[in-house]
């Protein structure tokens, strides 16, 4: 990959990575809730399903997918599902606030972190079509597929990292303002719905990026 297609594909994915979605809404649901070090183990989840997608993009098995009416429907409904699920429980999450000695316990484990990111991600069938249209605009035939794609994941993940740590960052200096009961009800009000709406809208994604 030369220079110049690799800055057009830095740009692109930074454009990718700082549009709203599940994961940026996971980020810093997670950075308000826990503080920043607990949520890079969600943030490495949510590469891990970033770098399942680039690899099923680019070994083309994502094409095949979005050829496969029911293939396509089955991870879109369970993409859609899990978001509602995982946004349902925060809607419902009691509003005590968290205190430091509890901090642990409320986040979880690190691996249920982990596990969260990963599946918000991997489950996008958003990501799969945006990843199927973009990676070939940056791929030629003159140079071995793996050294473009390993090119192309370190990018897209090194960004998306930086990007998602920002959010969670952010949201995590609002932790002293959302101490009360009512502000944490807020919190799990807020991010809850905006899973769960991201999730909805998920049913409505089809092949080929159109909505219905």
């Amino acid at each position: 990959m030369d220079l110049q297609t690799w800055l057009a594909f830095f740009a692109a994915s930074c454009l990718i990575a700082v549009s709203p979605g599940s994961g940026a809404v996971l980020s810093m649901s997670h950075g308000l809730s826990f503080g920043v070090r607990k949520t890079g183990a969600t943030i490495l989840g949510l590469q891990l399903g970033l770098l399942l997608i680039l690899l099923i993009a680019g070994a083309g098995v994502g094409s095949l997918l979005l050829a496969s009416e029911v293939a396509f429907s089955v991870v879109k409904v369970l993409g859609a599902c899990y978001l509602i699920y995982v946004g349902f429980n925060q809607w419902r999450a009691g509003d005590a606030p968290i205190a430091q000695g509890d901090a642990h316990e409320a986040a979880g484990t690190w691996q249920k972190r982990c596990l969260t990111g990963f599946l918000t991600n991997a489950t996008n069938p958003k990501g799969i079509i945006f990843m199927v249209a973009v990676l070939p605009q940056f791929m030629t035939d003159t140079r071995p597929l793996w050294t473009q794609l390993l090119v192309m994941a370190a990018t897209t993940v090194t960004v998306d990292v930086v990007v998602m740590h920002g959010y969670a960052f952010g949201a995590s200096a609002l932790r002293r303002l959302m101490r009360s009961a009512r502000a944490v009800r807020a919190q799990n009000r807020v991010f809850g719905g905006l899973l769960m709406a991201v999730g909805a809208g998920l049913f409505f994604v089809k092949r080929g990026g159109q909505h219905a």
